[in-house]
């Protein structure tokens, strides 16, 4: 790989101009998709013939005179200050300022990741808040009974906003008052989406008033799982020696700080003091056996199975506005599916539906921010690293504004 370079003597950082990767040339990145740091550095240059060429370059450490990005080496102010607090079973995340929430967001994660949403999802619902929204997520375990799991989710929701009308936010400065009237909208990714869906299908009572359908995915088991049918009598045979694993134990029993080393090294991290996330990511460990377990005791496929999924949608859902978003690189979406199941009951209550294509894929919604710091001396490492990281986080903000101009709608 060639990079073509651009300097000087000045205290501009250097900048990739373009990239050359097997004698193909690659267009440069955006100068407007990039965000430098801005440093001032001392240059000493050494030449070697009559044209003053410099054959060297050093620079004394530099003071950092502006920081648009934290990674390598250190934390962002974002993650050194916890966004949520845990209440009851359920995550929530006031808008910063201690300003007053536009209205109150219910959120789901997917399919195991759902169950630690603060650090899979922990980007998104981030610029929700920001955007003026009180998020309340509430993780759940994976499963294959989906009406059970959309129920556990309603009830322990429920019990936590109760609380929060009652009691207010105290740490976050908003009152009950301030929060008894505001309307109720929820999100919902992959699994969350179907569990969305059904909750606003089961329910007739104390359901959002509109509902951002992402990714929505609700294939059979077997086509979810390649060779399902066959996987029975294999994890029959196979759980005993899983659980006996000396992994499995120390993924179960892990310390805490076995558990800040090992996310540090995955790109995430958990806020110092924060025991109830080692708790989370124990039950998130918990998740597999529990699964298999569901698997040796006969269970061929979901519950409710998809088409009947499809059908209590055609009878019963009863969110007055949906918002289904897809993204152009996701191939396992079911939106298109889910439009065509959810026009007539939609347009019959006399609602809306809608439907809008994004750039970027199934994990989108997922992406977090990469920590990289830029060291003493500006390198075609950092502007790549700096791009590339802009590029990933624009979807993810983009879908982030999408919801939150079309829940704009629905807040009188």
């Amino acid at each position: 790989m060639e990079l073509a370079l651009c300097s000087s003597s000045s205290s501009t950082p250097t900048s990739v101009l373009s990239i050359k990767y097997r004698d193909r040339s690659i267009s440069p990145i955006p100068n407007n998709l990039i965000k430098f740091h801005t440093y001032k550095y001392k240059y000493k240059y050494t030449t070697e013939d009559g044209n003053g060429r410099p054959s060297s370059l050093t620079a004394t450490p530099p003071t950092m005179l502006s920081n648009g990005y934290a990674g390598r080496g250190s934390t962002s102010s974002s993650s050194q200050n916890q966004i949520y607090r845990r209440q009851d079973s359920c995550l929530v995340i006031p808008p910063p300022n201690a300003k007053k929430p536009r209205a109150i967001i219910k959120f789901l994660g997917g399919a195991f990741i759902g169950a630690v949403p603060e650090l899979t999802y922990s980007y998104l619902i981030e610029q929700l808040a920001k955007e003026g929204f009180l998020i309340i997520s509430v993780p759940y375990n994976v499963t294959f009974d989906h009406a059970h799991a959309a129920k556990q989710v309603y009830e322990r929701f429920h019990a936590c906003l109760d609380s929060i009308l009652t009691s207010g936010l105290p740490y976050a400065n908003l009152t009950p008052a301030q929060l008894v009237d505001l309307p109720l909208f929820s999100v919902g990714h992959s699994n969350g989406a179907l569990l969305q869906a059904l909750t606003g299908s089961y329910f007739s009572e104390k359901i959002p008033k509109a509902n951002a359908i992402i990714s929505y995915n609700n294939r059979p088991a077997t086509e979810a799982v390649p060779y399902f049918e066959q996987l029975g009598p294999l994890v029959r045979q196979m759980m005993p020696v899983v659980q006996a694993s000396p992994v499995y134990s120390l993924a179960r029993n892990a310390s805490g700080d076995a558990w800040k080393l090992l996310l540090d090294t995955a790109g995430a991290m958990i806020p110092d003091g924060d025991q109830e996330s080692l708790v989370s990511l124990t039950k998130f460990v918990d998740q597999l056996p529990s699964v298999l377990n569901q698997v040796t005791e006969g269970i061929s496929e979901f519950r409710p199975t998809p088409s009947e999924n499809r059908d209590c949608f055609k009878s019963s859902y009863n969110v007055q506005h949906t918002l289904l978003v897809k993204f152009n690189s996701d191939t396992i979406d079911e939106t298109d599916l889910l439009e065509e199941t959810l026009k007539p009951r939609v347009e019959f209550i006399g609602g809306t539906l809608e439907k809008v294509q994004l750039s970027g894929n199934h994990i989108t919604p997922c992406i977090q921010e990469p920590k990289w710091q830029v060291g003493y001396v500006y390198t075609p490492a950092d502007a790549i690293a700096q791009g590339l990281k802009t590029i990933s986080l624009n979807e993810t903000r983009e879908l982030s504004k999408t919801i939150s101009n079309w829940f704009r709608r629905f807040e009188d």
